[in-house]
């Protein structure tokens, strides 16, 4: 099997994805959308992307297309714990506190912001594609005062010096990747929980609309572990809401309230039905 991921080898998704598929072929992708159409369009059965940060919340990207641009299903939730380093070439490990300029993903960058103040208020803050992507330039020019906040993997990859350990904010800082491709994917690490997640979207100028469509699953008394809105990209004002349901109520009584918020004339649109495998010492 195929298995597409944000690439390149050595960034955090790579790291979730060899995890959850050690046997399988993995194609390494340059952006998260470029991902999606490789499982789209074939190219991959199963593609593995980040959906959410403990610190920095949705990622976006993510989000936004497999709610307007396909109808791929979510098979599956992998849990990583992020630890963040600052790594540069071993020709700077004595001088690296005179760093001028530290490369990362946009994410790691704000997830490591303490740090990046306490020690380096002056230095420049470039976003790369990848984490990954920020060690290897940063290990093709050790004539540069140049610094990479990327995980340990890739310090290992690149032959760099790790001069700055577990630098994010917060110590318990996890990333949820969605595996998708596929309605069931049996991925080799011990599920804790299973999540519905759904996008809602309510008719305009309803009073009320998000406080019925909630009802819908609060006199059921079902579980609802996140709630966010995101633009519909139509009109300014409009938007559709990302939930998360814990799935601990018969099926049945899910389906249940999906109907009655489509008679109250919401769109409900599943992402998927999946169990969340967490990866722990990572």
């Amino acid at each position: 099997m195929k298995v597409g991921f944000l690439g390149p080898e050595a960034s955090f998704t790579h790291t979730a994805t060899k995890t959850a598929f050690p046997a399988d072929e993995l194609i390494s992708y340059h952006s998260i959308p470029a991902c999606i159409k490789g499982v789209e369009f074939g190219e991959v059965d199963l593609g593995v992307v980040p959906i959410e940060n403990t610190i920095e919340g949705s990622v976006n990207t993510t989000v936004d297309y497999l709610f307007h641009q396909t109808t791929i299903p979510v098979g599956a939730e992998i849990v990583l714990p992020i630890f963040q380093q600052l790594m540069v070439s071993k020709e700077n490990k004595g001088s690296w506190q005179e760093t001028t300029k530290i490369l990362s993903h946009p994410q790691a960058l704000a997830q490591s912001q303490e740090f990046i103040h306490a020690y380096f208020p002056m230095a420049d803050l470039e976003a790369t594609p990848s984490t990954a992507y920020a060690a290897n330039f940063v290990a093709l020019h050790p004539e540069q005062k140049i610094a990479a906040i990327a995980p340990r993997l890739s310090a290992e990859k690149y032959d760099l010096e790790i001069v700055g350990q577990d630098i994010q904010d917060v110590a318990i800082n996890e990333t949820r990747f969605w595996v998708i491709g596929s309605e069931k994917v049996d991925v080799p690490i011990k599920s804790s929980d299973y999540k519905l997640t759904i996008a809602l979207t309510m008719p305009n100028n309803m009073p009320g609309a998000l406080h019925k469509a909630l009802s819908a699953f609060s006199w059921r008394e079902i579980d609802l572990s996140k709630i966010e809105s995101r633009p519909l990209k139509t009109t300014l004002g409009e938007y559709f809401f990302l939930i998360d349901i814990n799935v601990q109520k018969p099926q049945q009584l899910l389906d249940n309230a999906l109907e009655e918020i489509r008679l109250l004339g919401g769109t409900v649109k599943i992402f998927g039905n999946y169990a969340i495998h967490p990866i722990n010492g990572v």
